[in-house]
């Protein structure tokens, strides 16, 4: 039986269309977040620690410099880098997509109107628990793996509405296991836009995607300055 759409609460969407240089400012960061995935999955066949360090250079980069970066004004002007632990090969995962019954949810999103989303499968993680894999159901495609662990929210932790492991329509893909599964690297996660600056809305983690368990690794969010 099919489950039916669930819409997630999101902030409004912008009253007026955005301005050309605007959109072709979010396409240049894309294209260049698809650039960096692209030498992630070269240098994770050997290395996957500095595939992660690579990863998180451009991502530091693209956050300090670029004109579409999420960071507020007074944020980018204190900006070091990102909170990112080291990487732990305990948390990379070589999944097959097991089947799942139907469902599908619908997310308002700044730049991209309502995105409405299938489940395809799960992936199981060992002990932490296993994630829902989602297919964007609109023009382009494209699969979509959040993750909400036991620290989010916290002081210090996780993004309290979730992280994303892969959204391949943004390039963020860590690469196939053939022959039908995924890399899916926690050390990877990283923060949706809407996590630092509140004009976003993104899609954030359904139910089947939040696990019980610490996901200590992958992109944090500063502890609060008093």
């Amino acid at each position: 039986m099919t489950t039916p759409p669930a819409r997630l609460p999101a902030a409004p969407l912008p009253a007026a269309p955005l301005p050309a240089a605007t959109v072709l400012e979010v396409l240049d960061w894309r294209r260049r977040t698809a650039q960096s995935y692209r030498e992630v999955r070269r240098l994770a066949a050997r290395d996957p620690a500095g595939a992660h360090r690579a990863w998180v250079q451009a991502r530091d980069e693209l956050f300090a410099t670029h004109p579409a970066s999420p960071l507020l004004a007074d944020d980018r002007a204190r900006f070091t880098g990102l909170p990112v632990p080291a990487y732990d090969p305990a948390f990379r995962f070589e999944v097959a997509v097991e089947p799942a019954p139907p469902a599908r949810f619908e997310a308002e999103t700044g730049t991209d109107g309502l995105v409405p989303f299938e489940r395809i499968g799960l992936v199981r993680l060992g002990a932490l628990g296993a994630l829902d894999v989602w297919r964007l159901r609109s023009y382009g495609g494209g699969v979509f793996v959040p993750v909400k662990d036991a620290l989010a929210g916290t002081d210090g932790g996780t993004y309290g509405g979730g992280r994303y492991v892969l959204d391949t329509i943004k390039g963020a893909d860590l690469g196939p296991v053939p022959p039908d599964g995924l890399v899916v690297d926690l050390n990877f996660a990283y923060n949706p836009s809407c996590a630092y600056d509140p004009q976003w809305a993104c899609p954030l983690a359904p139910r089947g995607n939040v696990l019980a368990a610490a996901v200590p690794v992958g992109e944090r969010v500063a502890p609060a300055v008093d």
